[in-house]
């Protein structure tokens, strides 16, 4: 057994997790999604948390199942299933779900399951030398983690399409050019651009945040005048924030506004 599967970093307003089984490129293992799932809620329940930073050690991000756990001693193959609706499934709705911003960096291979946790965060910054792979039709199986909701959502059924069922590796140029993730980055500055980020968000106004994040998903089922009404509503609940308000006398003052991200 690992002895730290993941591994979690204080800053100042955010929290870096790493997921660690580098020398089994960081895939899952059942220790792996208990350990994950602890530091979120932590980081969740913690106020002074205000943005979250996934990436991986070694040279993957996360190249999805382990599939050494799909193994019994017998030689039987597990059917999957169980472990989607006990695991990923519950950790992709808690990263959709967290009120405050949760950005990816993807510092090497991402396949699989651990590619879909990827595009799951709200922000996915990606080193040059990253690749995207949906493997899943190597092995006769389906993109499960939510691989099938969110790519033809980033880039459309044609590519979704391709990706899925060719399971061709993507380089993250590539991926930036199709919408995929937010931004290549050199290798060498992917963790200082990703930390920069999340402390950006940290200082920002956190409510605001937690609301468009809101608005985006719900636009994905809303007709035009649901959304409408939707932004109404959220609109009435940001602007009666005291970030909004202060911003609105630092703006008038020709200032910076200082953020609280408290509701």
């Amino acid at each position: 057994m690992d002895e730290n599967p993941i591994l979690v970093e204080r800053r100042d307003g955010y929290r870096v997790v790493t997921l660690n089984r580098p020398q089994r490129l960081n895939a899952f293992t059942v220790p792996m999604h208990q350990a994950l799932a602890a530091a979120i809620a932590e980081a969740e329940n913690d106020k002074s948390c205000r943005a979250l930073l996934f990436t991986g050690s070694g040279r993957a991000f996360c190249s999805g199942q382990d599939l050494n756990e799909r193994v019994l001693p017998s030689g039987e193959v597990v059917v999957p299933g169980e472990g989607l609706k006990k695991y990923f499934n519950p950790l992709i709705l808690k990263i959709r779900a967290l009120p405050f911003p949760v950005v990816c960096a993807v510092n090497g291979i991402a396949a699989g399951a651990g590619l879909n946790v990827a595009l799951a965060c709200d922000v996915v910054l990606a080193a040059r030398s990253a690749t995207f792979t949906q493997v899943f039709a190597r092995i006769g199986l389906v993109p499960d983690a939510g691989g099938t909701w969110l790519l033809p959502r980033l880039v459309g059924q044609a590519r979704a399409r391709g990706l899925a069922l060719l399971a061709e590796p993507l380089t993250a140029e590539k991926a930036e050019q199709w919408g995929l993730i937010w931004k290549a980055i050199d290798d060498a500055t992917l963790m200082i651009e990703a930390e920069k980020l999340c402390a950006e968000f940290a200082r920002g106004p956190t409510v605001a945040y937690d609301l468009i994040k809101r608005a985006l998903d719900a636009a994905e089922g809303n007709d035009l005048a649901a959304q409408l009404d939707l932004e109404a509503r959220l609109q009435r609940e940001a602007g009666s924030t005291q970030d909004y308000k202060g911003a609105v006398h630092a703006f008038l003052d020709k200032r910076k506004p200082a953020f609280t991200g408290e509701r």
